[in-house]
């Protein structure tokens, strides 16, 4: 998870409607997250053949919506890449994400007191990577902090058009996080993401980690104006 700063008035746009941008400590983030999914199902029991496990890369922000009493902070994406276009197709109709198909792969090496995890896509023949080094032992972050802040978000939120927006609940158990000196994004920025949230990219991230992940639900959403 590659995490990077910006201007409140840079992710305008993309917010969805019903929703407000969630800032810590007063600043907007956008993350590079790339990660597998594994033994995926749809609606809990169907498996596609040789659509169950894949890699994804998202990239996204974080937005808050009151629902009475209740504050529920969640994700939005910018764009999201699989290797296979039914996966895309299927997440598009089910939840109207920004999915696109590039050839993929990762590495993921674990030792003793280290973990290194990298991902790419390729687009125009050549490859993207993200990649990030952790040492020690992962922990749960530390309340207050922006590992925390990052993870601990559990809806998702998709714009639709005439400002409604679609509003869904994923629930996983608080992650442990190696947190990452030696960390960053390798390759074309622009021809993925253009030249405006290239530019952003293109940076040394402000923070980084790698997650531990953990099973995961993503439930039926509900539209929101």
């Amino acid at each position: 998870m590659l995490n990077y700063q910006v201007d409140p008035a840079f992710l305008r746009e993309y917010v969805p409607g019903g929703t407000e941008l969630d800032l810590f400590n007063g600043a907007a983030f956008i993350s590079l997250v790339g990660f597998q999914f594994l033994r995926a199902k749809v609606l809990g029991a169907l498996a596609f053949a040789f659509h169950s496990d894949f890699d994804e890369i998202n990239l996204r922000f974080y937005v808050r919506r009151r629902e009475g009493n209740e504050c529920r902070r969640g994700v939005a994406f910018i764009r999201e890449i699989v290797p296979k276009q039914l996966i895309a197709q299927v997440a598009r109709l089910a939840y109207g994400e920004n999915y696109s198909c590039f050839p993929m792969r990762h590495r993921v090496n674990t030792k003793a007191d280290s973990k290194m995890a990298e991902y790419e896509w390729g687009v125009d023949q050549k490859w993207c990577k993200l990649y990030a080094q952790g040492s020690g032992i992962p922990a749960h972050p530390r309340e207050g902090t922006l590992e925390e802040f990052i993870t601990e978000h559990y809806w998702g939120y998709s714009a639709g058009r005439h400002g409604w927006s679609l509003e869904y609940r994923v629930s996983h158990t608080p992650w442990r996080v190696w947190t990452s000196a030696e960390a960053g994004f390798e390759g074309d920025k622009t021809s993925t993401y253009g030249q405006r949230l290239g530019s952003v990219l293109n940076r040394r991230p402000d923070s980084a980690f790698i997650a531990e992940g953990s099973p995961v639900l993503i439930y039926m959403g509900r539209l929101i104006t």
